[in-house]
């Protein structure tokens, strides 16, 4: 295995007397497609965070590159670790080609003022398939189009770390299967991608990687064929499932009643 981006040992997150995360322990390498899935309140939210170096861990650590992720300069870690939230009502007021190019910011002095910039967000634009409403208010776009564009602005910011938290949960389904053909593109071709899920079949399909977290411990870790079983995605989800394979080898789950 290649050198890790991302050493995570024994993390563990307290909101008070209670412990949303514990003790998670692993490591995140270049060129993987990594899903995180499992129940409401999992903590897989709080995983993320504390991987973008947003959430500091009560205690353990998550180093990137050997140093805290939290204790890199914002700037040089905004270069290298695009982040893409859930979206939110209300949001900017800015055109969606204006919150594209904030993508550079990270690597410039001023706004959007190089040769490297204009490239960098033309590919942007042309991976999340934003080009028709560039021009439109950012505001008045549907919670699956915004959810483009913030990730056409990760992407602009040309990462090589890119972590996101349900980014297929306003999508219809054409985009959803866009969006994971393109992360999974991006993860073969260097790029580590994180993304939270609800969707496991989706992630089977896609990801190199999942992870299964329930009541704020990693359950499972592996290649998808690894952790689709029936009895794990019963410990984890309180569900029945059959799991099946499609001609590729690749699980996918049927549920049961």
């Amino acid at each position: 295995m290649s050198a890790p981006f991302f050493d995570i040992q024994d993390a563990r997150v307290r909101y008070g007397q209670a412990e949303v995360l514990c003790g998670a322990t692993l490591r995140l390498v270049a060129g993987e497609f990594v899903a995180i899935a499992g129940p409401n309140g999992a903590g897989k939210s709080t995983l993320l965070n504390v991987i973008a170096g947003l959430l500091p861990p009560s205690s353990g650590e998550c180093l990137y590159f050997g140093r805290a992720a939290g204790r890199w300069p914002r700037r040089d870690f905004a270069r290298r670790v695009a982040v893409v939230q859930q979206t939110e009502a209300g949001a900017f007021p800015f055109l969606v080609s204006e919150i594209v190019q904030m993508g550079r910011m990270p690597h410039s002095s001023g706004f959007y003022e190089t040769v490297e910039d204009e490239a960098a967000v033309a590919r942007a634009i042309e991976m999340a398939g934003i080009e028709h409403f560039l021009a439109r208010d950012f505001r008045n776009l549907s919670s699956g189009e915004r959810q483009r564009v913030l990730l056409a602005s990760a992407l602009a910011q040309e990462p090589e770390v890119l972590l996101l938290d349900e980014p297929a949960n306003h999508l219809d389904l054409q985009h959803q299967l866009s969006l994971h053909r393109l992360l999974q593109t991006l993860s073969t071709n260097g790029l580590l991608v994180v993304a939270v899920t609800h969707d496991l079949n989706l992630a089977a399909a896609y990801a190199s990687r999942m992870i299964l977290m329930k009541d704020g411990r990693i359950r499972a870790d592996g290649r998808p064929a690894e952790v689709m079983h029936p009895d794990l995605i019963h410990a984890v989800f309180d569900v029945q499932a059959e799991v099946h394979h499609r001609a590729t080898g690749q699980p996918w789950l049927l549920y049961a009643e």
